[in-house]
């Protein structure tokens, strides 16, 4: 009685997810310091299709705005969300712990560490037009992905407790050395911080072409395995018994989130709770389906990011606010909520 009500919301659901990203990008794209027409916004847009020419009548100031800072900034932060919303899903199914996000095995401590050893060594180091501060936060981030498996005892029956307890201790450490640097060097605490709370202020076309591939490949592998993850949520034991090799599936699955997440993580900085609000809302309105889950992530969680992006940028306007810290106000009472719902669950 239940599947057909669910049956038939679902393409509500997939439409809706993607009105709501189209809407927001395109509320995004003209609201700012400087208000640009929605109409011409949108002939705009038209009018970089081939073969069209509308004649947009935007000033070129006014075209400026809206392709070489918004419009990026937009992309990115749409992909940034995806990723994060669907590597989250994807980390919560593995694990079978709903409180699991993508920064689970060390992620962050690991590209804060990586950026922050950049952005110190850049006072040293003579400038390059290319910045260190992204790849060293992906090295760092992948880094500590590894080690936490090589802790956690990966390829020896490892187990979710063990790995989770090992990414506890890595992010720990890694955190520890990352605190030491900083103050050792406290003449760059404005910039580190300003890394860690999330930024997208600095999004150029060319950050998007960088985190495409890895979004789209992780992504690809997840979505390609979201019926895996519906068989892991039965136990390892059951999973075994219906053919899945478990080690092998959580590996691919952990490996694909991780990079994603260390690719995205790299170009935006820490940005906090996507990775565990998005999924869970979704789960409430779609069940508990990892089928249905991580498509639907991906789409709410682009949403997600570019409206509260939005907010960063106008709520204190014409300041920016971190978008890890408009995130957060979101995320750390729905974290509480899910935690005291959890507790009831088990009680």
């Amino acid at each position: 009685m239940r599947s057909a009500p669910l049956a038939r919301r679902l393409p509500l659901a997939y439409a809706g997810a993607t009105g709501v990203v189209a809407l927001t990008m395109l509320v995004a794209l003209v609201v700012g310091p400087v208000h640009i027409p929605v109409s011409g916004a949108m002939r705009d847009l038209v009018d970089h299709l081939p073969g069209v020419d509308l004649h947009s009548g935007l000033a070129q100031s006014d075209q400026a705005i809206l392709w070489q800072f918004r419009a990026p900034r937009i992309v990115l932060g749409a992909l940034v969300g995806g990723m994060l919303a669907v590597a989250g899903s994807a980390y919560q199914g593995a694990f079978r712990n709903p409180l699991a996000d993508p920064y689970l095995l060390g992620v962050a401590g690991g590209a804060g560490l990586g950026a922050t050893l950049a952005i110190v060594a850049r006072t040293t180091v003579s400038h390059s037009i290319f910045s260190p501060v992204p790849l060293a936060a992906f090295a760092g981030a992948l880094g500590a992905v590894v080690i936490t498996y090589l802790v956690g005892g990966a390829g020896r029956a490892a187990t979710t407790t063990t790995l989770v307890l090992a990414g506890v201790a890595v992010s720990s450490f890694v955190t520890a050395v990352q605190t030491y640097i900083q103050q050792r060097n406290s003449d760059v605490l404005r910039e580190v911080y300003t890394w860690i709370l999330g930024r997208l202020i600095a999004a150029r076309w060319s950050d998007v072409g960088l985190v495409i591939p890895y979004v789209v490949v992780a992504s690809g592998v997840i979505m390609a395995m979201r019926r895996t993850l519906d068989v892991l949520a039965v136990g390892d034991e059951e999973a075994t018994t219906l053919g899945i090799r478990v080690g092998r599936a959580r590996l691919i699955i952990v490996i694909a989130a991780s990079l994603g997440t260390a690719a995205v993580v790299a170009v935006s900085g820490l940005i906090a709770f996507v990775g565990i609000i998005v999924p869970h809302g979704v789960r409430l309105v779609v069940g508990t389906s990892y089928r249905r889950i991580v498509p639907l992530s991906m789409l709410v969680g682009a949403a997600f990011l570019v409206a509260t992006d939005l907010l960063a940028r106008t709520v204190a306007s014409p300041a920016e606010v971190p978008i890890g810290v408009i995130t957060a106000f979101f995320g750390a009472p729905f974290f509480v909520l899910l935690l005291r719902g959890s507790r009831r669950a088990r009680s």
